[in-house]
This record gives C-alpha cells, sequence and structure tokens, in this order.
C-alpha cells in the first residue's frame, strides 16, 4: 500500500514569516522523517504531500492514495484541523485520526465541554466569553482557569491563566480577545493532580495504552502545564508513569477518559487530559485527536517509550486502526 502524508511543517512556516509561537502547533522535520521511516519499517510505501495547498495541487493533478497518514493542524480558523480530512473525504480517501466534524467540534473546548457533560461526564464548570463583557457573567467562583477556546501547545496558557480574583477576569479575558482573535474559555481551577491518558484505536475497538502525570519541576511557571513550560519540558517538567491496579484515581480517570474518547468518536490514536479537584475526583479538561508524533518530545511517544512500547508499533497500530476503514478493493 502507498500512503501519502499531510502535514504543516513548522520550518516551511517560519521561513514565510511566521512567529515561534504561531507556528507552534506545527511539526518539525524530523517527526516526518520518523512517521515517513516507520511506515517503511512497516512495509508500506510513502509520499510526502505537505499541507492542505500541497494536498489540493496533488489531487487536482489526479494524483490519488490508498490511505493518507494526516498530521495537518490546518491554518487559519477554529475548524482549521477539519479542513485536510474535509478535503479528503470529497474525493473519497480514507485517512488516519478522526474526521471533519469531530476536528471541528474537539478544536472548541468550549463545545466540547458542553458535550462531555451533556453525556453525563465530570468537567469543570465553564463559561465561553465570546466578548469583554461576558466575562461579568461568569456565575462560579474563583479561582478561574483561563485559556483560549481552540489553540493547542499549550498558547495563550501562563502563570496569569490562574485567576485567583474575580474582579481581575475581565481585563485577563480582553488580553486574550485581543491576542488570539476567538472566544476565551473560562473554567473552575482544579488543583489536584494533572494526567494525560493515551488511547489507540476507535469505537469499541479502542483501549486505553496508559497514563502520565505531569510533574512541574523548579524553575517552571507554578501550577499550570503553560507554553512555556512545554517548550522547556526537559528542564521543567517531569513525566511519571501510571498504573491504575496501584491507583484507584487512575483507574477511575482511564475510565472516564476511555468513555469519553468513544462518545465524542475519536479515532485511531490521540490524548484526553484530566485534572483532579482537591478531593482527588478526575475531570475532563480536553481532547487531543490529532496528537503530536515527534518521537521524543510528543505526550503519546513519550508514554510509549515509558511503557516500552516503540514508536514503530505505535505508528502501527494508528495504521492498522484506520486502514479497517478502507474498503478491501481499495486498500491496494
Amino acid at each position: 500500500m502507498n500512503i501519502g502524508l499531510t502535514y504543516d511543517l513548522r520550518s516551511d512556516y517560519l521561513a514565510s514569516g511566521y512567529t515561534e509561537e504561531e507556528t507552534a502547533e506545527f511539526d518539525h522535520d524530523d517527526t516526518i522523517t520518523a512517521i515517513e521511516s516507520a511506515l517503511q519499517v512497516l512495509g508500506y510505501k510513502t509520499e510526502r504531500i505537505g499541507n492542505a495547498r500541497k494536498l489540493t495541487e496533488c489531487l487536482v493533478k489526479g494524483k490519488r492514495w490508498p490511505l493518507v497518514f494526516n498530521i495537518a493542524e490546518g491554518l487559519n480558523g477554529i475548524a482549521r484541523e477539519a479542513q485536510v480530512p474535509a478535503i479528503l473525504d470529497l474525493y473519497e480517501i480514507y485517512y488516519t485520526f478522526s474526521d471533519p466534524l469531530i476536528m471541528s467540534l474537539t478544536l472548541h473546548k468550549g463545545i466540547t465541554k458542553k458535550v462531555v457533560r451533556d453525556s453525563g461526564f465530570s468537567t469543570p464548570d465553564f463559561y465561553v466569553v465570546e466578548h469583554k463583557a461576558d466575562a461579568l457573567k461568569v456565575s462560579f467562583d474563583p479561582p478561574f482557569f483561563v485559556k483560549p477556546v481552540a489553540e493547542g501547545t499549550g498558547k495563550g496558557i501562563t502563570q496569569n491563566s490562574i485567576v485567583w480574583e474575580r474582579e481581575n477576569l475581565q481585563s485577563i479575558c480582553k488580553e486574550l480577545l485581543y491576542k488570539y482573535h476567538q472566544p476565551v474559555l473560562v473554567e473552575k481551577y482544579l488543583s489536584g493532580r494533572e494526567f494525560t491518558v493515551g488511547i489507540v484505536g476507535t469505537g469499541e475497538n479502542a483501549k486505553v495504552l496508559g497514563t502520565l502525570e505531569v510533574l512541574l519541576l523548579d524553575g517552571a511557571e507554578k501550577n499550570v502545564y503553560s507554553y512555556f513550560n512545554k517548550e522547556h519540558y526537559k528542564k521543567l517538567v517531569e513525566y511519571h508513569l501510571l498504573f491504575p491496579e496501584n491507583d484507584n484515581t487512575v483507574q477511575e480517570a482511564e475510565n472516564l477518559a476511555l468513555k469519553i474518547w468513544r462518545v465524542l468518536g475519536c479515532r485511531d490514536g490521540g490524548r484526553v487530559d484530566l485534572r483532579c479537584d482537591e478531593y482527588g475526583k478526575p475531570f475532563f479538561l480536553e481532547v487531543n485527536p490529532l496528537p503530536g508524533l515527534h518521537p521524543e518530545h510528543s505526550d503519546l511517544p513519550i508514554l510509549c517509550n515509558k511503557l516500552g512500547f516503540s514508536y514503530v508499533e505505535l505508528i502501527n497500530q494508528i495504521v492498522t486502526s484506520a486502514i479497517s476503514r478502507v474498503p478491501v478493493k481499495k486498500a491496494w
């Protein structure tokens, strides 16, 4: 099988004048090399395509692939992660990870939390602020946790994201609204442990790979898994591998994560992030259905490394899940 690769390359956008923060979600060259090498080890032929615009150019020229390994984050708009999946759906080409509906839904953290809450799962109280004055409508008590509604990689999250006094909420929201040109999510701040749960598979075939606890070291921005802390994770963050048989809270977190993964309709592989309140009860924060796949510094591969689970096997499980959707007549 010939597998195409779609991605947004950070170096391309930096060369075009975008800033380090603007390109934070995009992939490094060595991530694409690692994915391509893993696919070739698994016996697949590969073809690099690139971003959504390059994909459309290839399609217009008549190029097709039985499967596309898609990690393109997209550019512009809250539904940007849905751009490549939507194009591939239009051309009836199968691909890894979630479909346009799920990609659009899950990038908007506020709407995702509404679906999760309405499905009966625990998530902190929240309010989506679209205008500065909306901050006055937040009905629950501080402390608050404030972040852009549709960013990843910790963008927009700093020590100032924890707002201890209500009178400071409006100014923080105003700053984020201006900088990121999108609504702001205000949540009840939870002071307990923070987990990221790795998942592979789709629907009833989905399973938990394992769970990492995020621990911040001396020098890190305190109490927040922020953009700064993520950029300097080697010095500022420790990831502890946890086991549900040894920790009832972890077992509860993994059960919650898997149920939410399934109810949201996420596919193939990703992460669910949770945080505990002061009593140790885990709550859903957000889901990442398009996980970072750098073999060394992305959370999901870090989890696999700690489990003794090879990068090639991770890619294999993602692709195997995606191939199950490809009709036999189109697979080869």
